[in-house]
């Protein structure tokens, strides 16, 4: 990458040239739409994609439960902004496979909720009291519900985080069990970026006894008809696999120092760990799901429709709902420097203006490094997922990212309660919200 470069891809004139469309979309007013709404937001992505910051750029939007925009556009390899104009060239699809990175929370989050919907786990337990070895150094009080609200007072690796150490999950998890908590747990609001995930995974393993890839795979990929979502990649899916690519300003101005304090480790280190076999081989529970578009806006649709899909129960709606319920108000997170809102495994929009566009105070989803959106709106009946494979931090893409999450809040309107799905039991929607 080269310094005062925007670290950009050679955008085609013709960008319908590398546009894909599922045959599964359906006709907007099917879904409650005009097919003027579904255009504007697809212009915007468009618009987004104009900007050369993300190789691949994908959208799946489902709204009253059907799919209105499943397309693609770019190239899943060979257009990367350090690959040459005649380096072989690979037009992404629907069915290209991508790494969720942090959205993975999500999931992982929603496992924990099954053992606790079973009855295998309170998730007011502490977690010594299922993994005996992390209750040591100030660690015993810390609970499970502390892990899945960012409050465990462990949010980063305290050793130099190296590709071969994110390959090796039983050397993380080592370092986790010998910690030393940088607050009290439930003190103090600080993203765990990827400790707690390490730490819920072998939960779940232990309780279930299964490997998370066969628990995930077992009770909701396999049910849900999914077979390429699951942690790492296997091995029949890795050549339609799309690679992510390092992109925007000059990470060394700023974004490294962030991400260093997020992640422990800077741009091209996250990003190159995800173009590794040996990652697609591992879990990482906090963000090594691959998937495609649709498949991520599918699990969120499931949640939407309280936990069941196509008729297949996989969540009670109770369960659903516990886990979307929020849990911190508006908060500045001292690991991310940015006021934010969760539940206990989702981040949470708000109002005027959150994560998922303006007045989504009711929206529950998770971002991914760095521009990954999955989301379900229960007051607008609508599930996102937008998919990128340019991991611009600081970018020319950030008016058009705004613009775009705008299109989707302003074209999918708000519906009156006595049109909206009954979720959860009742309206969602209708539920106060404090921030």
């Amino acid at each position: 990458m080269k310094i005062f470069s925007t670290n950009t891809i050679r955008v085609p004139k013709d960008i319908s040239s590398v546009t894909r469309i599922a045959s599964d979309e359906v006709a907007p007013e099917l879904a409650g739409m005009t097919k003027a709404q579904v255009d504007h937001i697809w212009h915007a992505v468009e618009g987004l994609y104009r900007t050369g910051n993300h190789p691949m750029l994908s959208i799946c939007l489902r709204r009253q439960g059907q799919i209105v925009l499943n397309r693609t556009l770019g190239h899943a390899r060979g257009n990367g902004p350090d690959d040459h104009k005649d380096t072989p060239k690979i037009i992404a699809t629907p069915d290209t496979p991508v790494c969720l990175f942090s959205a993975s929370k999500a999931v992982t989050a929603m496992l924990v909720h099954l053992l606790s919907e079973r009855g295998e786990i309170d998730l007011l337990d502490p977690v010594s009291q299922y993994i005996p070895e992390f209750g040591v150094n100030g660690k015993r009080r810390a609970t499970i519900l502390h892990l899945l609200s960012h409050r465990g007072g462990v949010p980063y690796i305290d050793a130099d985080v190296s590709p071969e150490l994110l390959f090796d999950k039983d050397a993380i998890l080592k370092l986790l069990y010998a910690a030393k908590p940088v607050s009290p747990s439930g003190y103090r609001l600080a993203y765990h970026a990827v400790t707690a995930g390490y730490i819920l995974g072998e939960l779940v393993e232990r309780v279930s006894g299964q490997s998370l890839k066969d628990f995930l795979q077992d009770n909701v990929a396999k049910p849900m008809g999914m077979p390429c979502f699951n942690y790492g990649l296997a091995p029949e899916f890795r050549d339609l696999a799309a690679m992510n690519s390092a992109t925007g300003f000059y990470p060394a101005l700023g974004t490294n120092a962030y991400l260093n304090h997020v992640l422990g480790g800077d741009l091209n280190l996250a990003v190159n760990v995800t173009n590794d076999e040996r990652f697609m081989d591992t879990i990482c529970p906090a963000g090594n799901i691959y998937t495609t578009t649709e498949q991520a806006g599918r699990f969120f649709e499931m949640l939407l429709n309280g936990g069941t899909y196509n008729g297949v129960k996989i969540f009670d709606p109770k369960t659903v709902f516990r886990a979307t319920l929020e849990s911190s108000r508006m908060t500045l997170d001292t690991t991310l420097l940015a006021p934010m809102r969760y539940s206990t495994g989702f981040m949470l929009g708000a109002n005027p203006v959150g994560l998922f566009g303006p007045m989504t105070a009711n929206a529950f989803g998770h971002l991914g490094f760095s521009n990954i959106f999955c989301w379900a709106d229960p007051e607008r009946d609508t599930s996102v997922s937008i998919l990128s494979t340019g991991k611009s931090v600081v970018g020319t893409h950030l008016p058009t990212l705004g613009y775009l999450l705008y299109q989707i809040s302003k074209n999918c309107d708000r519906l009156h309660t006595k049109d909206r799905r009954s979720i959860f039991g009742y309206d969602l929607a209708s539920v106060p919200v404090a921030y």
